[in-house]
């Protein structure tokens, strides 16, 4: 299916590009394709591994390489990773995301692309990633997520650092599997939010602030968050 995925996705693609005719590209017929770079890469993140080093030189490439009919070096590998950054965001969006069980959890966690110290100066996202304040000042980009009580999930979004995490939840796209019970940390609490998701068929369940009166609630939703 990944295979047709990117010859698709190529065929979409170049009908937007501009044509070089300066630059000549090499088709040699034992490269590796998107769709390996693609099932590689997914792999990693599912099968448990920590170190994607480790994963491609001692897993990949003695244990896997019967189902690849060519392999990067390692260096090489890395080098192409971004390439493949635009269909894979794509496949996993349309493909690989899972289904609403009910009960969803919705939570963000920062992605620093730089240490405080070198904010001023740093230029490769310069215009796309800002400073939030998360757990302590950051610069970077923030990642959204949300999954079942199976652990699977159910959408994502990225946006600058400075974006509040209930940002992402005002836009139907991010929300257009989710049903029954939304559960979230204290970090989303708004009487706006709630009352718009409930009139969307959302429960939406949050943990309350050191500040704010205790409100009765069920054992079932205390579980779970």
């Amino acid at each position: 299916y990944g295979d047709d995925f990117c010859k698709e996705f190529v065929l979409q693609q170049e009908k937007y590009m501009v044509e070089d005719k300066k630059q000549k590209h090499r088709n040699k017929p034992n490269r590796m394709s998107d769709a390996e770079i693609m099932v590689i890469l997914i792999l990693f993140h599912s099968g448990g591994f920590r170190c994607f080093k480790s994963y491609y030189k001692e897993y990949v490439c003695k244990h896997l390489k019967h189902l690849f009919r060519a392999r990067y070096p390692y260096n090489r590998f890395v080098e192409l990773e971004k390439e493949v950054l635009l269909p894979l965001a794509i496949f996993i969006k349309k493909v690989l995301l899972d289904t609403c069980t009910g009960t969803s959890f919705v939570d963000s966690t920062t992605l620093r692309v730089c240490r405080n110290q070198r904010i001023l100066i740093y230029k490769t996202f310069v215009g796309l990633a800002n400073v939030g304040e998360a757990h302590g000042m950051f610069f970077g980009f923030k990642l959204h997520l949300t999954i079942n009580d199976k652990g699977e999930i159910l959408n994502f979004m990225l946006t600058p650092g400075n974006v509040d995490d209930r940002e992402p939840l005002k836009q139907g796209r991010f929300l257009e599997n989710i049903k029954g019970k939304l559960c979230a940390d204290k970090e989303y609490i708004g009487q706006a939010l709630f009352e718009n998701l409930f009139l969307n068929g959302i429960q939406f369940v949050t943990r309350v602030k050191n500040n704010m009166k205790n409100s009765l609630m069920s054992i079932t939703d205390k579980i779970l968050l």
